[in-house]
């Protein structure tokens, strides 16, 4: 059964029960694989399984100290923050100094820094409580389940990390990469046998990272032997393969995830994290150059072109159900369009309302090299910082340019697992608000698809 490759949930805590299942049945592949193959019957109870959780599904932690004027809560070291529902709502300013990053550089407010929380308890409830635990939990019911078949507690292993960051950055700050490939040996060592790798959402694309940042590790002949020898199945759970639109719409508007923020605060803070872009939704038809250009480019500055196919130009929408971002401009330009928040006590509708809107329409493609956001220069204080975090971490990428179409990976059993009979977001179309940034666009319709059919909040049209 092929799924859609845009298919995305980020919030799905049924996935969990999903992974159990599929746990199970990799159980029964493995000693049917060595049966079929003649060989003595493999022993499961030796593999490991490896969690790399999602965007947004790992503790982080207060590695500072920061007094918080006129709240009762303060922050000190090892507090959570993400996630803290509690201090979110008493000191929201103070919760957002931990949380916010540069968005040029990728470095911590200066008042306050969070770090990823580390052990399994780091990705299974993220706001423990009674209330608030059940509402956060994302891997508990896997772990308890894992418990209940009397799997052992050194069998799962989670890999957290901190889901704001780009690739380069993970492995530049926390050496993420290089401690994922001792936790595969260690694994290894401990159990006697390879591992199970579950991946939900955007931990599918820290994986594919790893992959291929492994390649650049090891010597090329022992590439191959280092993967069977250290990993049996990958779950690639509810993997965007080709992006997520949901990553558009809280770029340009703001998603709260039913935090209690304003949209224009969750866009302020998700534009701040690089690893926002990870997560842009990109053609199925173009490819980056060969990752080994490394190897000779060593040292020089080098861009992660893409190269497409003629299908790119000939099919429409590359390769995705509809347009993907359309979107109106007002006929003023710059400053006087959208002013910044500084300028919020003079009048910001006056030169809007002039002239007559342009609608613009960006393909998959035009989102991920970055034509969106060059053309909204004008118009959106925060496409400068956009375009640097595109062009320096993914274009730029020492590895691989991300956002550019999988290959199946080499290993031996690949697993795809998607929900089902769910309205996708396939498409948006923005208009300008008349506020200043972080609130300057707002979602005037929403294109989903669903069983091949294209549905709109005003429409309804079908796709054969």
């Amino acid at each position: 059964l092929e799924m859609p490759p845009w298919r995305f949930r980020s919030g799905d805590l049924a996935c969990a029960m999903v992974i159990a299942v599929a746990t199970a049945t990799a159980a029964s592949v493995v000693v049917a694989a060595g049966a079929a193959d003649g060989e003595a019957e493999f022993d499961y109870r030796k593999l490991s399984g490896i969690i790399i959780p999602g965007f947004a599904s790992t503790q982080l932690r207060a590695w500072s100290v920061l007094d918080c004027p006129y709240s009762p809560f303060d922050f000190n070291p090892l507090d959570s923050v993400w996630l803290d529902s509690t201090k979110l709502f008493s000191a929201v300013n103070c919760w957002l100094k931990c949380m916010l990053l540069d968005p040029y550089n990728q470095t911590d407010h200066p008042e306050c820094k969070s770090r990823p929380d580390s052990g399994l308890s780091a990705i299974t409830e993220l706001d423990p409580g009674y209330i608030t635990g059940p509402l956060s939990s994302i891997w508990k019911e896997w772990v308890k389940w894992c418990v209940d078949f009397g799997i052992e507690a050194n069998a799962i292993i989670a890999v957290p990390y901190d889901w704001r960051l780009p690739p380069s950055m993970l492995e530049e700050r926390d050496l993420y990469f290089h401690k994922l490939k001792l936790t595969f040996e260690i694994a290894l060592k401990l159990r006697g046998g390879p591992s199970l790798v579950f991946a939900h959402s955007m931990g599918n694309n820290v994986f594919r990272y790893f992959l291929e940042w492994l390649k650049l590790e090891i010597a090329p002949k022992h590439y191959i032997q280092w993967l069977d020898k250290h990993i049996h199945a990958y779950f690639a759970v509810g993997a965007p393969l080709l992006g997520s639109t949901e990553s558009v719409r809280a770029t340009l508007s703001g998603t709260t995830s039913g935090l209690p923020i304003t949209e224009g605060t969750a866009r302020l803070m998700f534009n701040s994290f690089a690893a926002s872009l990870w997560l842009l939704p990109f053609s199925k038809y173009c490819k980056a150059d060969n990752v080994y250009w490394k190897h000779f480019f060593e040292g020089k500055a080098h861009i992660n072109r893409q190269q497409c196919d003629e299908m790119e130009y000939s099919s429409d929408n590359s390769g995705w159900p509809t347009t993907l971002v359309s979107i109106e401009v007002p006929t003023v330009r710059g400053t006087d369009a959208y002013p910044s928040i500084m300028d919020i006590t003079e009048d910001i509708t006056s030169n809007m309302e002039c002239g007559k809107p342009t609608l613009l329409s960006f393909s998959a493609r035009e989102v991920s090299d970055g034509t969106l956001f060059k053309t909204m220069l004008d118009y959106d204080p925060q496409s400068k910082a956009l375009i640097h975090q595109l062009e320096k971490y993914y274009q730029g990428d020492p590895v691989l340019n991300p956002l550019t179409p999988w290959e199946r990976p080499p290993i031996k059993n690949v697993f795809c697992i998607y929900g089902i009979d769910t309205k996708t977001e396939v498409g948006y179309y923005f208009a300008p608000s008349g506020k200043p940034y972080p609130d300057n666009w707002i979602i005037t319709d929403v294109i989903y698809e669903f069983e091949r059919s294209l549905l709109s909040r005003s429409f309804f049209f079908w796709k054969a």
